[in-house]
């Protein structure tokens, strides 16, 4: 019985869930990168459902800390076991080490990833011959150890995520959507050959597939490096400390721009139901939230939830105080002519982040938090405020084709932003805000 003929299911903020025939129970699944946003996002989407996921490998080179365990139910970290693997040794060994865990697998759900440090200075994602080497050996490596310790899923998901239409270089179509070309000829991009080796393994073993591409991902866990908008409440809690305004670094475009965010727990409730959909088999997905999400209206719930009493300082008028990041143009572009994309900014995250008076403010803010606060961004500013700077650009991926087929799950992102802050407070990243609730966007 297909999902559709079922009714829906609330988890928390999460609304219009599908639900699942009775009859799939017992199922044992591997998630790799279950440290990671998305890998604990999945983790926790499929805990929710105990008699069809009773078994869950979590397969990294360390376990996920013991803070982010306790964001689960006593019940649900009994049927999370970690096995330790690391995808950067040869097949065999991964193998053996499966074998040894006696790892048993119905479906297997993939989200490791490596981000090696660009030199000093350089932009994100500009060493992308070394993502695309580091990257792809880890899914290579690993499917080569399946056969190998003798596990063959029913369906294999790899998470890639928006890089694949070229956002990051230049103009692209809008809304992108999952038929669109792959710009494989402009830049090197681990996305596409870990595609070629997925594709490969599977029609050798006889497996099914399913690629899913999320945007700027949110989620709660130790090592926010990769989450753009965890530097935002670093943010505004100094700035409340200092009794200043929440500035935007960003344009006029920007601050009123519509932008589309992607909640790891809800990408992972779309990855359950595209394992699950026997309609979805060998199919690829944009993953969203599915609701518009805007900096003006996000910077005035952040002087509410930080207290940040001399509110925001919109985008300035003066252009001259406004600097430009520019992608390509014409035919170097995903989408064949036109001019370059232009992110206009008056200030950085990491600049800001540099100022000796705002790491001191954190200090402060610390301190005071009577060891509740232990997480220190400021410690390695290049690696925690670096993707702010990038979250500006604009990313707008179009859900259609798997509401097509019956997708019918949503959040607000306010209310996921503020349940991400709420339990980040918890890890001990964010100071305790201010206000119980947020306002979502009705």
């Amino acid at each position: 019985m297909g999902s559709e003929k079922l009714p829906l299911r609330n988890i928390g903020i999460y609304h219009n869930l599908p639900d699942y025939d009775s009859s799939i129970t017992d199922q044992h699944v591997i998630i790799t990168g279950a440290n990671g946003i998305s890998g604990f996002g999945t983790m926790r989407a499929l805990l929710d459902a105990p008699q069809r996921w009773t078994k869950i490998y979590a397969l990294s080179r360390r376990p996920p800390p013991e803070q982010m365990m306790k964001l689960l139910t006593a019940e649900q970290r009994s049927r999370v076991q970690h096995v330790a693997c690391d995808f950067l040794e040869s097949g065999e060994k991964i193998a053996q080490a499966l074998k040894d865990a006696n790892v048993k697998a119905d479906y297997i759900f993939f989200y490791s990833y490596l981000q090696p440090k660009p030199p000093k200075g350089a932009a994100a994602w500009s060493n992308a011959d070394e993502l695309v080497k580091v990257n792809v050996a880890l899914l290579k490596n690993f499917l080569d150890a399946l056969p190998l310790a003798g596990i063959k899923p029913k369906r294999f998901l790899l998470q890639t995520g928006a890089k694949n239409y070229g956002v990051h270089i230049g103009r692209a179509r809008t809304p992108a959507v999952e038929s669109d070309p792959q710009p494989q000829h402009l830049e090197p991009n681990f996305y596409y050959p870990q595609e070629d080796a997925l594709h490969k393994y599977c029609e050798a073993n006889g497996v099914d597939w399913n690629i899913v591409m999320p945007a700027w991902i949110l989620g709660a866990v130790n090592n926010a490096q990769m989450n753009a908008l965890h530097p935002f409440s670093v943010y505004s809690a100094v700035q409340a400390h200092k009794g200043e305004p929440l500035a935007f670094f960003g344009d006029w475009n920007a601050w009123q721009d519509l932008s589309f965010h992607s909640t790891a727990r809800l990408t992972g409730y779309l990855s359950e139901w595209a394992v699950l959909e026997e309609k979805c088999k060998n199919q690829r997905f944009n993953s969203t939230d599915s609701g518009p999400f805007s900096w003006d209206r996000f910077y005035h719930e952040l002087t509410r939830w930080f207290g940040v009493e001399k509110g925001v300082v919109p985008p300035t008028e003066d252009d001259s105080k406004y600097q430009e990041m520019t992608g390509r143009s014409g035919k170097d572009t995903p989408l064949g002519y036109g001019p370059p994309t232009k992110i206009r900014a008056s200030g950085t995250f990491t600049a800001w982040a540099q100022d000796p008076k705002n790491s001191q403010a954190w200090a402060d803010i610390m301190k005071q938090s009577g060891g509740h606060l232990t997480h220190n961004p400021f410690d390695d500013v290049e690696a925690n405020f670096t993707f702010a700077d990038y979250a500006f650009l604009p990313m707008m991926l179009c859900p259609n084709k798997a509401r097509l087929l019956g997708w019918t799950g949503f959040v607000d992102t306010i209310e996921s932003v503020f349940e991400m802050y709420h339990e980040m407070e918890t890890l001990g990243m964010v100071p305790r805000m201010k206000v119980e609730k947020p306002r979502p966007l009705a």
